[in-house]
């Protein structure tokens, strides 16, 4: 891994015809030399002590063990008849990892359950006072081929909820643009100059890089060289971000009050999405996120994770400690660092700063894809991302918690070929019983009994662990009144849960089946490139969904047959994974409509309480997408205060 490499800014000329562009505030350098992964950080804090997160880990870890190891000896004794073959061991072995990974998840969300995390500061507590800032944050908005309308009109809604705190001098916004096309640059500085001049008293500048190196992280990083020497604090955001200003000046003054925090994470709400995959997708973040949330946070402590945006940042932490190298070899594994907000958390706590989440904070938003196939485009980014951070696991001096964090990463995308090794080693047992150790020419009664019995218990408990965290998290909801109200009261909220498992129960094995390709891409070399993430929704045709998931339809008859072939029993025992990869293609098409996700809304179906009573924020945004898009954002935001309604709303 090479350590030394340095590359170099990178900037496009400015226009000198075009000053409202150039405006660029005074450079303020600040050096942020490339890190390396196998020396000591550079200058380290004196680290923030992490034992309760160690007795806290173990014992996530030693229920997980304790569950796990008599759920295998249960199976085992199914499957041992007349000894244990080498399919048997097998499965035996696949069977004991997924049940590990699904116990510890489960774990987890139970302890968000019932944990009561502190945060790292009083003022990120929504129930406490509004602090006064004394320092200055710089709010980064990187793009990269975005629609400049959309983009513009969350940032004029951010720079108005600033203003709205009184505190807007503490702020400025920095549009980084990576963007490649020419009507698109065109487009954001033309949107710039109107959103300049809508006077919310925030100051405001774009900067447009002609070269995309390192991509986002390049971007972060460039502007840090540059410019960051004049801020203590950075937000990042993706390019469908939203943070309130209340949301902003909290996160600001809990850095400003805690000088060991080098980075706060938010717990981002989906929102403004319509399609019927995406609000299925909203509904189930908003209901199930936050006690995962908590649960992490629980164990994660002071060592937390970082997602890439919707998250603050001490510049000179960052600028210090988060410099990535490159890792040696080609791509897909070496070159630039894709996944970089997991590293540079990672670096960032190996030199002593404290990297935390955020539980209680609200105000803070982002869009997700509209359709399956737009997720899954995103996910063979994510996975080549993660699967990088094997080469990091074992950099030097970083903490053992950071690790776990890498490790799960890659290790969610692993899990998927792991279930189809289940899945296939499963077949070949029940369709040819000789090349297993179950003779059934030898079986007993009481041993096809006890057999059946084993499989059962074991896939019950599986099943379980699946689905508690959901239903732990509908129980909760549900409990408070106001809470239960919000998601459109107990029926609606009962039949958008049931709607949702059956969703995600059709998905699964579909995404399986994708992730599985995409390791198998990644290994024989294949780079996934980088294209703009779509965030317009559009209903997929049927020609293209055939195109996707031609392969997912074909394995599912494979599987239909062999089960079939092997007993009626089996084949039941598949049905969930059959009917899944069997629909995948009319599944595609029918979730990617946005009138069908419209007409859930309009049910109550998959509602969220940001939809049912939209805080300010959100209906400031809705106010400037419905107008015209020749808007003008101050005759907007008029229309919004005198009353102007925004459809759909729910109720």
């Amino acid at each position: 891994m090479n350590a030394s490499v340095r590359r170099p800014l990178a900037f496009a000329p400015l226009s000198v015809c075009d000053p409202i562009v150039a405006d660029l505030p005074e450079a303020a350098p600040i050096d942020m030399p490339v890190q390396s992964l196998w020396e000591s950080a550079r200058r380290r804090r004196r680290m923030a002590p992490g034992t309760a997160q160690g007795w806290r880990v173990a014992a996530l870890s030693a229920i997980t063990l304790a569950m796990t190891v008599p759920a295998t000896a249960v199976l085992a004794s199914g499957l041992r008849v007349d000894g244990l073959s080498v399919l048997d061991f097998a499965l035996l072995v696949v069977f004991a990892l997924l049940f590990a990974w699904t116990t510890f998840a489960f774990v987890s969300a139970a302890v968000g359950l019932i944990a009561v995390e502190e945060e790292a500061e009083d003022c990120l507590d929504p129930a406490e006072p509004v602090p006064t800032l004394a320092s200055r944050t710089a709010v980064l908005v990187p793009v990269y081929n975005e629609d400049p309308r959309s983009v513009f009109v969350r940032l004029r809604a951010i720079a108005a909820s600033i203003a709205e705190t009184g505190q807007a001098h503490a702020f400025a916004l920095f549009v980084l643009s990576d963007t490649t096309k020419a009507e698109i640059r065109v487009a954001e500085q033309a949107a710039f100059r109107r959103f300049k001049g809508s006077g919310t008293g925030v100051e405001a500048y774009y900067r447009h890089r002609p070269e995309n190196i390192d991509r986002k992280a390049g971007n972060i990083a460039d502007w840090v060289r540059v410019f960051g020497g004049a801020y203590e604090q950075m937000v990042v955001l993706d390019a469908d971000s939203l943070m309130s200003g209340e949301t902003l000046v909290r996160l600001a003054g809990a850095m400003e009050r805690n000088h060991r925090l080098g980075l706060i994470q938010t717990l981002p709400t989906l929102v403004n999405l319509t399609s019927l995959f995406a609000r299925a997708q909203q509904f189930a973040s908003r209901l199930y996120g936050p006690m995962l949330a908590r649960g992490t946070a629980w164990w994660s402590g002071p060592q937390g994770n970082y997602w890439g945006h919707n998250a603050i940042l001490r510049v000179k932490a960052f600028a210090d400690q988060a410099g990535l190298p490159h890792l040696a070899g080609r791509r897909p594994f070496g070159g630039h660092i894709m996944s970089h907000d997991f590293v540079e958390a990672a670096l960032m706590r190996r030199a002593g700063w404290e990297v935390r989440m955020a539980t209680k904070l609200g105000g803070s938003y982002e869009e997700s894809p509209p359709t399956l196939a737009d997720l899954m485009a995103r996910d063979r980014r994510w996975c080549q991302g993660n699967l990088q951070h094997a080469l990091v696991v074992p950099a030097r001096g970083l903490h053992w918690v950071s690790r776990l964090h890498l490790v799960r990463g890659f290790c969610a995308y692993l899990t998927s070929p792991l279930w189809l090794a289940l899945l296939v080693i499963g077949a070949i047992l029940s369709v040819a019983p000789k090349l297993g150790a179950y003779q059934a020419a030898n079986a007993t009664a009481a041993d096809l009994n006890h057999r059946s019995a084993a499989l059962t218990a074991v896939f019950a408990i599986s099943m379980g662990m699946v689905l508690a965290p959901k239903l732990m998290a509908f129980g909760v909801a549900m409990v408070r009144r106001e809470t239960r109200v919000a998601f459109g009261g107990l029926r609606r909220a009962l039949m958008s849960l049931l709607a949702e498992i059956g969703l995600s129960a059709l998905i699964a094995p579909i995404m399986m089946l994708s992730q599985t390709r995409a390791l198998a891409d990644i290994f024989l070399g294949r780079d996934s490139g980088w294209s703009a993430q779509t965030r317009k929704e559009g209903a997929l045709s049927f020609r293209e969904a055939t195109r996707r998931h031609r392969v997912d339809t074909l394995f599912g008859l494979v599987l239909a047959a062999a089960s079939l072939s092997a007993s009626l029993a089996t084949f039941l025992w598949l049905s969930p994974v059959i009917l899944g990869l069997l629909s995948a293609i009319p599944l595609a098409v029918l979730t990617s409509r946005q009138d069908l996700g419209l007409k859930a809304l309009r049910a109550g179906l998959f509602l969220i309480p940001e939809e049912r009573a939209p805080p300010p924020l959100i209906r400031h945004v809705s106010a400037l997408m419905a107008w015209p898009s020749d808007f003008s954002f101050d005759a907007a935001s008029a229309w919004l205060i005198s009353g102007g309604k925004v459809e759909p709303m729910f109720g």
